[in-house]
């Protein structure tokens, strides 16, 4: 899913950092999200769009740090309102959960819908205060 995601996020003309994994195996999920995490606080990427068998521990681990806002999605309006509501900077889909047509769903609403403001600003900003 993610080989098709990418490939379909480029034919739109976006710019993809890919930082893995690159095959079938088993692999301990927190060594991919760190990176992304890095790379979104740091600003070298805009936002990240990750998978994880059921979302969770990816969701878990990209949320360890504090300039993350990964909202675990599976649908299209939970995409929408983590983007509106909680101004939501990564993406995280349960690929074993979804077809690819839902996939491709969610993340065209992710990343065509935009930050609400107004109340919700001083919501987002508690998130990382603790």
């Amino acid at each position: 899913m993610k080989d098709r995601l990418l490939a379909r996020l480029r034919k739109e003309g976006y710019e993809v950092v890919d930082f893995g994994t690159n095959g079938p195996e088993s692999v301990d999920y927190p060594d991919f999200a760190h990176p992304l995490a890095l790379a979104v606080e740091s600003g070298k990427v805009d936002c990240g769009i990750a998978f994880c068998g059921s979302g969770e521990g990816m969701a878990i681990s990209l949320n360890k740090h504090a300039g993350i806002r990964a909202a675990l999605v599976w649908n299209p309006k939970i995409a929408a309102l983590s983007r509106m509501h909680n101004d939501s900077n990564v993406l995280v889909m349960p690929a074993r959960f979804i077809s690819w047509d839902m996939c491709k769903r969610i993340s065209s609403e992710w990343l065509s819908t935009a930050f609400e403001g107004g109340r919700h600003v001083r919501r987002v900003e508690k998130i990382s205060k603790w």
